[in-house]
């Protein structure tokens, strides 16, 4: 195989995607691995996960590293410890054997594979949650403070909201609407175990876990718990605060249509999710252009790869790309 490749990992609070892409968009392999969040499994557990997705990219393509024209390692909280970053950096290195590759946040992977690397913002609503974008060569984020901080609108903050409501329901704070059988049922809580929860939650130790209870949340809202569709809406209200602060530092003019998408989990819930959104989005006294994103993040960390080794994707290998991740 002597066409360039170029190698894009998108590394999550949940899950680590990589992706081998060639010049004319094909997905040559494709792995997923475990968390690559260094605060949850540590220096050698995001070494470990980085050895196995790369070792199993190159054992399906039948390659080495030297085939790799460049690679680009999307890390979660990644520029957000200045002493954990030269670690970050020189991991990749003994996985390729090369110097051709760039480590960055996750939150580069969604921006350029939502907007296929142009102009514009991003909204990454996961694990956890942070907005970045890119303007005329300038580029800025905001929110992506973790979960202690507040990761608001992200797959935590509304697990959390979720179970905030549920203890209220159970202990007589709040009328129990729907959210509260359904709590009741996913957690296998029986007659008068409602404290259980508390152990299932805060045994798990890993905010991935907590983190799924949103789902919990959705189904709520889907059946018309008052509730949950709150949260939801308050969930869209921080992102599009996140995303109007990112507008703000990227300096877009007044009336300047802002090209916006968006990725992670949450979106997944629909029009639970994109209804509030594109309501507290007109809200602002800024225009924006919404737009369903164009490639899933694992493809945008190896696009932007291409961009870095001076080999960007043309626009048909982009769609093409955008039409298998």
């Amino acid at each position: 195989m002597t066409a360039p490749l170029f190698l894009g990992v998108d590394g999550g609070g949940t899950k680590t995607r990589f992706v081998l892409v060639d010049r004319d968009g094909n997905l040559v392999a494709s792995h997923e691995g475990p968390t690559s969040y260094h605060l949850e499994v540590g220096m050698d557990g995001v070494r470990a996960v980085l050895a196995d997705g790369v070792a199993a990219l190159f054992r399906q393509a039948g390659i080495d590293g030297s085939a790799v024209a460049y690679a680009f390692f999307g890390l979660p909280a990644y520029g957000e410890d200045s002493a954990a970053q030269p670690l970050l950096d020189a991991m990749p290195q003994p996985l390729l054997g090369h110097s051709r590759f760039r480590c960055g946040s996750d939150m580069v992977c969604a921006w350029a594979g939502s907007l296929a690397g142009a102009d514009g913002i991003n909204i990454v609503a996961g694990t956890g949650s942070i907005g970045y974008g890119e303007r005329a060569g300038k580029s800025a984020r905001a929110g992506g403070w973790g979960e202690v901080f507040g990761d608001e609108g992200s797959a935590y903050w509304i697990a959390v909201q979720g179970l905030n409501v549920f203890t209220r329901m159970s202990d007589g704070r709040l009328p129990r609407g729907p959210l509260y059988g359904i709590f009741k049922a996913e957690f296998d809580l029986g007659a008068g175990l409602d404290l259980d929860l508390c152990a299932r939650i805060m045994n798990a130790h890993d905010r991935s876990h907590v983190a799924a209870a949103s789902r919990v949340v959705a189904r709520a809202a889907q059946q018309g718990d008052s509730h949950a569709i709150r949260i939801f809406d308050d969930a869209a209200r921080e992102l599009v605060a996140i995303v109007d602060a990112v507008r703000r530092l990227l300096d877009f003019a007044p009336g300047e249509p802002v090209p916006l998408s968006y990725s992670g989990g949450v979106f997944e819930a629909g029009a639970l999710m994109l209804d509030p959104f594109r309501r507290h989005l007109a809200a602002q006294p800024a225009t924006y252009s919404l737009q369903a994103p164009i490639v899933a993040p694992s493809g945008g960390a190896a696009i932007y790869a291409a961009r870095l080794a001076g080999e960007p994707l043309s626009a048909a290998a982009i769609a093409h790309l955008g039409s298998l991740l």
